[in-house]
């Protein structure tokens, strides 16, 4: 019976979404570390608690809920947003079964569909970029080379101009090299090398990348720091790593008004439950969290589907390979980024996972 007993636990505590166990009066009997990590507090605190003053569902669940109770029947909920008070809502399916021979007990499991679309997202947009980035290094060499002439023979025609005449070969000679710097930008996020994985103080890189701006394009934007001071270190390339929160503050700084400025806060904390599963079935843990959040207009609403998507930007001049670089990059750590945006708040969110515990031990 005790082995029984302690695989019931074993299993409970491994389901990979937050699992919610309700009493007949809907009040939180037991919860999962999934659930604790999604609800961002202990089961010890919220056990007891009116499960709907803890988590808000946009949608009429509790009716629908008394219904499966009065007939003992499952209940699926797909596509609402539920939230928690503490973390922006989240577009979930929520699956509701009576428990047997606990009459009016249910069980509730909450799957985010952000997590499972950016999982199937970050496939495609590798398989994308791959496609997208092979075709550009191909047009890459045959462009550059002719551009290089077109420049030179520019500069050539300049010497014996006039100065209303050197507006247009200025002009060619500028935008001959914008072309080559978009070429350049599309070789490197090709050719990027695979990280160099060590143990990294993330807040040693959060802090070169807010030093790094505060110099250059976030000279007018306010910087928080919202750290915890216990977060353990992460397995990945500090160079690689620094270059991802360099382009999000860069991003989060040009978004902002030029004049009036703005805000951008960069929050760690440890969520022990946070868990990727893969592909091939086995899960990932993630317990390592960066948040980049400014209070910008936010992102537009017909690329915010696709921003990690190569060449989709929503500036004018943007090339769309930024935040391509950033999925990849986290990608290629074995992570996951999300973003969640609104105007006046936008949270792009980085999950890592943390050094193995002897390669710590060995430092």
């Amino acid at each position: 019976m005790s082995t029984n007993t302690e695989l019931l636990t074993q299993l409970w505590s491994s389901l990979p979404v937050p699992a919610v166990l309700l009493d007949a009066e809907e009040r939180i009997a037991d919860m999962n570390p999934a659930a604790e990590g999604f609800m961002n507090n202990s089961a010890k605190w919220l056990v007891g608690q009116p499960i709907w003053d803890r988590l808000a569902v946009d949608a009429p669940i509790e009716e629908s809920l008394a219904r499966a109770r009065e007939h003992g029947t499952p209940l699926f909920v797909n596509d609402v947003d539920v939230g928690t008070g503490n973390r922006p809502p989240l577009v979930c399916n929520l699956q509701l079964a009576p428990v047997q021979n606990y009459p009016g007990w249910f069980i509730m499991l909450i799957s985010p569909r952000e997590l499972a679309g950016r999982m199937t997202q970050s496939h495609s947009v590798k398989s994308a970029a791959k496609s997208a980035i092979g075709m550009a290094e191909m047009l890459a060499h045959e462009i550059k080379n002719p551009l290089a002439g077109i420049t030179g023979a520019a500069q050539l025609l300049s010497m014996n101009l006039t100065k209303d005449d050197l507006e247009l070969t200025d002009l060619i000679v500028a935008e001959t090299r914008r072309i080559v710097k978009l070429l350049e930008q599309v070789e490197q996020f090709g050719n990027l090398s695979a990280p160099e994985r060590k143990p990294v103080n993330l807040h040693d890189v959060l802090d070169r990348a807010r030093r790094s701006t505060q110099l250059g394009a976030g000279a007018h934007m306010k910087f928080i720091e919202d750290y915890d001071p216990s977060l353990p270190l992460a397995y990945g390339d500090p160079d690689q790593l620094l270059q991802v929160v360099l382009n999000l503050l860069k991003n989060a700084a040009e978004a902002a008004d030029a004049k009036e400025g703005g805000t951008i806060r960069l929050h760690t904390f440890f969520e022990h439950s946070f868990r990727m599963r893969r592909p091939d079935g086995s899960t990932q843990k993630l317990p390592l969290q960066i948040e980049v959040i400014d209070d910008g207009p936010g992102l537009p609403e017909d690329i915010k589907g696709d921003v990690f998507d190569p060449f989709v930007s929503g500036r004018e001049n943007g090339t769309g390979l930024g935040l391509a670089l950033v999925s990849k990059i986290i990608s290629d750590h074995d992570g996951w980024i999300s973003v969640d945006s609104v105007p006046g708040r936008t949270v792009f969110r980085i999950s890592l996972p943390r050094a193995p515990r002897e390669i710590e031990e060995n430092r």
